[in-house]
């Protein structure tokens, strides 16, 4: 029988999701419930669809479309993600979602298609010059003592955990609040000139993904100084939002809060893989990563383009947005707080 594309609905949420665990090149970013998040956080239609044959699914496909003023009209598989594109156990699944997003891109008027591929892209897509960089990273089955758990980190990152810990008094809490969470995200993120995600989005993560997350928070005299919102999939933890107050890189809050992400998904969910997210080449996150130890890997983001159209730059690097970067950690909390989440819906 030949392969039918089909379009996602909650129906087959649960055959889509039980493909996507059980195959290795599917990514947490391609589970299901993104599409629910995405709509219902930003407004963004989404375009999910599967390949079938005989009502077994081959190959899945998340798509969404961002449209807006400020930051013009993409379709990509996935926005708000750091990995998308197809995921097909069979090249004939793989090729007929591809073409279907080729298809939509055009019927949508959209003028650029973006896969967003830890591999090298196909032939005939569009790569960009090397911009965003995943790094990953096994976790070294360790015991219960300190000095087997610091295997995993350099001895730079050993010395600032342990400052952190002992000379500043830092511990850490595991739990699901968000919103403690979003206060120090927004702090951080308006001092680094970028607009901040809406309280909402962050709540919409944790109820569509129960079992699938937790916040770690460090502090210091039952003083949150840092927190970050990690997701767990297969034996992978992925720390995804993260921020803290001015103060956290003085008392190594954040050094403290990675390593007790770490520490904590080995042995309370037996991770063995660290993944740290993206970061952008030439940037003090990507430096920061680097010094724990992690190689960088180049992320393929790759592009069908309509005639005429330019790959998006709508990133922090982009030269246009430096006025507005350095207008914006000017800004008082609570107005960058208020503007910040209709402008970064089309940054995703």
């Amino acid at each position: 029988m030949p392969v039918r594309i089909r379009e996602f609905d909650a129906a087959s949420a649960p055959a889509w999701d039980a493909f996507v665990r059980a195959t290795p090149a599917a990514t947490f970013f391609h589970l299901s419930a993104w599409a629910e998040v995405i709509r219902r956080s930003f407004g963004h239609p989404t375009h999910y669809v599967f390949a079938e044959r005989d009502g077994a699914i081959l190959g899945v496909l998340p798509l969404a479309r961002m449209k807006t003023l400020l930051f013009g009209d993409l379709l990509a598989s996935t926005p708000f993600c750091v990995y998308g594109g197809t995921v097909a156990v069979e090249e004939e699944a793989r090729a007929a979602l591809e073409a279907h997003a080729m298809a939509l891109r055009e019927k949508l008027g959209s003028p650029a298609l973006e896969f967003r591929r830890r591999e090298a892209a196909d032939a005939g897509w569009t790569g960009r010059p090397p911009l965003y960089f995943t790094f990953r990273k096994p976790i070294v089955a360790f015991s219960d003592d300190t000095k087997g758990m610091e295997k995993n980190i350099p001895r730079k990152q050993r010395a600032e955990v342990r400052k952190g810990l002992n000379r500043f008094g830092l511990r850490s809490v595991s739990d699901s609040n968000t919103d403690g969470l979003h206060a120090l995200y927004a702090e951080s993120v308006r001092n680094l000139g970028s607009p901040v995600f809406p309280r909402r989005y962050f709540r919409a993560l944790a109820e569509a993904f129960p079992r699938e997350h937790d916040v770690t928070t460090v502090l210091q005299e039952d003083r949150p100084v840092a927190a970050v919102l990690n997701f767990h999939f297969r034996e992978e933890v992925l720390p995804y939002y993260g921020g803290g107050t001015r103060e956290a890189r003085g008392l190594s809050a954040n050094d403290v809060m990675y390593w007790e992400v770490m520490r904590r998904a080995h042995r309370e969910r037996g991770a063995t893989l660290f993944d740290f997210g993206r970061s952008k080449a030439g940037t003090g996150a990507f430096d920061y990563k680097r010094n724990w130890g992690f190689e960088a890997e180049e992320l393929h983001y790759c592009y069908r383009l309509a005639a005429g159209a330019r790959i998006p730059e709508n990133n922090p690097n982009n030269p246009k947005y430096r006025l507005f970067i350095a207008a914006w950690k000017r800004l008082p909390l609570p107005v960058a707080n208020l503007l910040g989440p209709p402008l970064v819906r089309g940054l995703g």
